[in-house]
Order: structure tokens, then C-alpha cells, then sequence
């Protein structure tokens, strides 16, 4: 695809069939308290998983 093609591309549009994000779940991707407490959660989930391998 030439790169004029690739500037008429739509996100989200008929032509796909993806979900869209709704408006809290783009909150949240936006948000940075909660993703600073996913942070933290998935940090804890990765040592109680090393944690058990050793």
C-alpha cells in the first residue's frame, strides 16, 4: 500500500471489525493513577511468580 493510501485509513471505521473502545475504557488507558496502580499490580504478580520458581 503507497503511503496516500495509508493517510485514507480510518481508525475505527466500517472497514474494520474491531471493537472500539467504549468511554471508560479509554479512561482508564488515559488515567495515570490507574495505571500506576496496575503497575503496581502486575509488578506483584510477576514477583509471586519468579518468587515461586526459585
Amino acid at each position: 500500500m503507497s503511503k496516500y493510501g495509508e493517510k485514507n485509513i480510518k481508525a475505527y471505521g466500517n472497514n474494520f471489525t474491531t471493537m472500539t473502545p467504549g468511554p471508560f475504557a479509554r479512561w482508564m488507558r488515559t488515567c495515570l493513577i490507574w495505571q500506576f496502580l496496575r503497575f503496581i499490580a502486575i509488578n506483584i504478580k510477576m514477583i509471586v511468580v519468579v518468587g515461586k520458581s526459585h
